[in-house]
């Protein structure tokens, strides 16, 4: 019986993995537990084992003069009866129980007693071995399906891969080869110890790791990654060697390397960014593939920037559902608000309009190509509005800003052009207020202009009336009788009454130009007649 025990303790601590000590106590445990329950006389029971007699029960009495306990204490006579003179009190004797009265209940007691103390020791086992492992990538088989949880074997255990950590566009059938990584490991005695994801970022980072040389010899650097699964994902890598391109490596020929990793996701999209240290330039970085113009940081406490996009890359920097910038803010850990370049035209312009119409200097951050570190450093040179910019020359720029001398044109040009633009918005008031003082002096020669030819027309007639009879005084009547008719002024100005009246306040300065046309059409035909007249008299 001992030898068919000792190759059952061998076979499980082979199978399990376990200690061959642990083991042996738990069947120890098990057995005086059982016995405890069988033989009810409160003796302390001892178990022993050795693989030559198997196990030994025995109960453990100690040896007095005045035996109160029966259970548990053993007078002297009696105990050097059984173990020679050579017993004193105080000491422990065992005494041999026997194995046979131990029943099926007693057995079926030991049995479960058993199990539970092998299981607790597996566990602990599997929670020393894979403590270590949380985020290592393991392969293993789908087993099968619980209630939408997947049970993945790993060859000598099982893990669950719950619903939560599954891709919504990844679909398995039982028996399918499967990658998982390891995200937690629980030493309770209910449910599955070890839980594996297919969701968590980083299986992409072992994915890689695997398939990039570079990166698992840490020539290239995995700084940070992120993930909506099955949909989109986001790496930023660098490298820790100049001649050593991060992204190229991560990309391989072709996209071998990068395009074997989308297979192992389902058709997973992945954008590889290139690290750096400076927020700005990551952050254009990660709004890949779309352009930025220029970032903004405008708050470092609370870590807000602002990109700056032409109106075409709006859509492509902000993604479906905002999916692109809400990558890149999990990506970089800034929050990132995405504006259009003809919207902080038109933001800035109304601010610079109402600065030009409220007379206030115009500040030098009104200016897009000059950085709040540019204008610090142009307050401290005295330099602290559009006007003072605007008069600062190129060379004096270059020395201030420590720029190239294109860039201190292209600075020197947007603060004279807003100039300008103040200047030609301040002129149309100036030529409002010279036409309303031009208006009386306008009337005036209106005035006179109508004036002339009635005066013409009043010699002309003094002249023609020296000789009605001549020759030629016929055909100036006509034209003589027009004009008096036009150049009466009663007449005129009871019918422009009567117009304006009816027409209204507008029609008056028509009806007056009217007048003045006509009364110098007459008076010309006036002139021309007397000239014919006088020809003809002195012929």
């Amino acid at each position: 019986m001992s030898t068919s025990i000792a190759q059952n303790i061998e076979a499980l601590c082979q199978e399990q993995g376990i200690d061959r000590e642990l083991v042996v106590e738990a069947i120890k445990e098990a057995v005086r537990a059982a016995a405890k329950k069988q033989f009810k006389g409160g003796e302390d029971i001892q178990v022993d084992w050795s693989p030559e007699s198997g196990l030994e029960l025995s109960a453990s009495k100690v040896v007095v003069e005045d035996v109160a306990d029966p259970s548990i204490e053993l007078s002297i006579e009696e105990a050097r009866e059984l173990g020679g003179d050579e017993v004193e009190i105080g000491d422990a004797l065992l005494l041999p129980m026997p194995m046979e009265e131990l029943g099926r209940i007693a057995a079926q007691t030991a049995k479960q007693i058993l199990f539970q103390k092998v299981r607790d020791a597996v566990r602990s086992n599997v929670y020393e071995q894979y403590i270590d492992r949380v985020g290592e990538l393991v392969n293993g088989f789908v087993k099968r399906f619980e209630r939408g949880n997947m049970i993945v074997d790993l060859g000598n255990l099982e893990a669950i891969l719950p619903r939560s950590q599954q891709s919504r566009g990844e679909q398995w059938n039982q028996g399918e080869r499967i990658r998982v990584v390891i995200t937690n490991v629980s030493k309770e005695s209910k449910g599955p110890q070890i839980e594996v994801s297919r969701t968590s970022p980083e299986l992409l980072e072992r994915l890689f790791e695997m398939e990039v040389p570079e990166i698992y010899d840490g020539t290239v650097v995995i700084k940070s990654c992120v993930r909506e699964p099955g949909e989109r994902a986001k790496i930023a890598v660098v490298s820790n060697e100049r001649d050593v391109d991060p992204v190229g490596a991560c990309v391989g020929m072709k996209g071998s390397r990068v395009q074997a990793i989308i297979r192992e996701l389902r058709g997973e999209k992945i954008d590889i960014i290139e690290w750096s240290e400076e927020p700005s330039v990551f952050a254009a970085n990660s709004l890949s593939p779309a352009k930025v113009n220029q970032v903004r940081i405008t708050d470092i406490e609370n870590r807000q920037m602002e990109v700056i996009v032409n109106e075409d890359q709006l859509s492509l920097a902000i993604g479906k559902r905002g999916q692109n910038v809400r990558l890149a803010t999990k990506l970089v850990g800034w929050n990132i608000d995405i504006r259009s370049e003809e919207e902080l035209k038109k933001e800035v312009a109304e601010q610079m309009g109402a600065m030009i119409a409220s007379g206030a200097p115009v500040p030098l951050s009104a200016i897009q190509v000059v950085t709040p570190q540019q204008a610090d450093a142009l307050g401290e040179h005295g330099v602290n509005d559009i006007d003072g910019l605007a008069n600062t020359s190129v060379d004096d720029l270059v020395e201030f800003l420590d720029v190239s001398l294109d860039e201190a044109e292209k600075i020197l040009g947007a603060a004279r052009s807003v100039i300008e633009i103040r200047e030609r918005s301040l002129q149309p008031a100036d030529e409002e207020g010279g036409e309303s003082e031009a208006a009386p002096d306008a009337e005036g020669e209106t005035v006179a202009a109508s004036a002339e030819p009635e005066a013409e027309a009043a010699a002309t007639g003094a002249e023609s009336s020296e000789d009605p009879t001549a020759e030629g005084h016929d055909e100036a009547v006509e034209p003589d009788l027009a004009s008096l008719a036009v150049a009466d002024p009663d007449a005129a100005e009871s019918e422009e009454e009567v117009v304006a009246s009816a027409e209204g306040d507008a029609r008056i300065a028509e009806a007056t130009s009217t007048e003045t046309s006509s009364a110098l059409e007459s008076s010309s035909d006036e002139k021309a007649a007397t000239d014919e007249s006088l020809k003809d008299e002195k012929q």
